[in-house]
């Protein structure tokens, strides 16, 4: 094992570790997949950019695969929660925003198909898909659904390229899977402002964008996305 291997396994089990340890997931840790020299399948890691082909018979409808992305997990968990002035300012900065726009949006505005619900059961750690998966042509602008700061915007694993963004009322917005970025970390962004471009980066079966809604930064905090922007006058879908 190499010593960047060994350094991203340390910090995914320790993250695990902590996870696990503050009760925030219950349940079998899945196993890693075995190491293989046999080209890519469906859902695994894709060139930047690269769309899996779909099987024969198969829709093409794309969703997640099955799996945590522990290198962008671990990156989230060492955002620093803001302070007491920080949650003031960004509600303070939201209320700016809305004498001029609307105080929230949809994450797509384009037609598009979901594909895989919040709370589907199945062997992911939270025992469930934490988001929702909108199924849209690769290239579709994907928005910022309110006010709020860019608190991790790279490409990483499963996730591929993606964006998470501190909303104003604490809560957190994780988009996966984009083709490309278009804002940076630290950046304040508005609601409906382009935060970047549907894909099928990371573990993926075609191209969609994985919308996700957390009470807080860490992996297992899931809301469901569907009732938050219900909640706020945005119906998806």
């Amino acid at each position: 094992m190499d010593h960047e291997s060994g350094t991203t396994r340390r910090r995914a089990l320790g993250l695990t570790a902590a996870l696990l340890a503050g009760g925030t997931i219950a349940g079998r840790i899945p196993d890693e997949p075995p190491a293989t020299d046999a080209p890519p399948a469906r859902g695994d890691v894709l060139d930047p950019g690269e769309v899996l082909a779909p099987e024969t018979g198969q829709e093409t409808d794309g969703a997640c695969a099955e799996f945590v992305d522990w290198d962008y997990e671990a990156a989230l968990a060492e955002v620093l929660e803001p302070g007491p002035d920080q949650r003031q300012e960004d509600r303070d900065l939201a209320e700016t925003d809305a004498l001029s726009r609307p105080r929230w949006a949809r994450p797509l505005r384009r037609s598009y198909k979901v594909t895989a619900r919040y709370r589907l059961r199945g062997p992911w750690l939270a025992g469930h898909h934490t988001g929702i998966d909108l199924a849209a042509p690769l290239g579709t602008p994907a928005y910022a659904v309110g006010s709020g700061v860019v608190v991790l915007a790279r490409r990483s694993g499963t996730y591929g390229k993606a964006v998470t963004m501190r909303l104003p009322d604490g809560s957190y917005a994780l988009y996966a899977h984009l083709s490309r970025i278009q804002v940076r970390e630290g950046q304040r962004v508005t609601p409906g402002q382009r935060i970047g471009l549907t894909g099928a980066t990371g573990r993926a079966t075609g191209p969609h964008l994985h919308f996700e809604v957390r009470a807080r930064r860490h992996y297992g905090t899931d809301i469901d996305p569907v009732r938050y922007m219900a909640g706020r006058g945005i119906r998806i879908p």
